[in-house]
This record gives C-alpha cells, structure tokens and sequence, in this order.
C-alpha cells in the first residue's frame, strides 16, 4: 500500500516538474519529438507581419482611408501593418453583409460603440449620464 502511495507521488512530482519547466524542456525535445507534437504543447503562434502594401493588395483600403498614402515608406509610421484581428473582422463583415469596405469599417465601428454604451452618433446609452447641464 505505502508502495503504491509513494509511486503515485513521485510520479505526480514528476508530471509537475515537466509541465512547470515545459518551456525548458521542450526545445530540447523537440529536435527528437514530431512538431505536431511539440505545438500540441507550445502556447506560442509566430505572429504573421502583413504590411500596409499587403493589405491595401487584398482590399483594405478605399478613397476615404488610403492606407499607402498615409502609412507608405517615409511616413514615420512605426506600425508594420493594421491590426490582423481588426482585419479579419472587417473582411468577414465585408463577406458576411456583401459591402464595402467603408461601410464594413462603419459596421464594425458601431458594433464597437455600442458593446461600449456608446450610440452611433456618440451620445451615451446610459439614462444615468449627465449630456448637458
């Protein structure tokens, strides 16, 4: 009995020394593991780098929000590119609702407003707030 006990508890010890230092662990292992395996067990996604050239070459951009004019070489614009997940949202409204690009950046832009209490014309939703004195 005390045998089995004492087992299970060094095995236990061990599962969590692994799981603890995993990020020690895995980048020697993964020279002999499958990386299925290894990104099973990885939190970390490369990040993609799309440029503002990219994305105004799939769509992103309209005469009302050029993104090569104002972002282009020279502009003194640190960011590499838009926002991916700010993209994708404005690319599936555009898929979803059959619209343009300004008026899916709109879409978005009131869906943002109003998950914040905030009206389309920018006036709080909430009867508490004080518009006027």
């Amino acid at each position: 009995m005390f045998f089995h006990l004492s087992a299970l508890s060094v095995f236990l010890i061990i599962a969590f020394l692994v799981v603890y230092y995993r990020s020690r662990i895995l980048p020697l292992a993964a020279r002999y593991l499958p990386t299925s395996l290894v990104a099973r067990f990885t939190s970390y996604e490369p990040l993609r780098q799309f440029s503002f050239s990219d994305q105004a070459a799939a769509g992103m951009t309209s005469g009302n929000f050029d993104l090569e004019a104002n972002n282009g070489e020279g502009s003194g614009e640190s960011r590499v590119g838009l926002d991916d997940a700010g993209v994708e949202e404005v690319r599936r409204i555009m898929a979803i609702e059959r619209c343009t690009f300004d008026q899916a950046r709109l879409i978005r832009h009131n869906r943002i407003l109003a998950k914040n209490g905030i009206a389309p014309d920018g006036t709080p939703l909430d009867r508490k707030a004080i518009t006027r004195l």
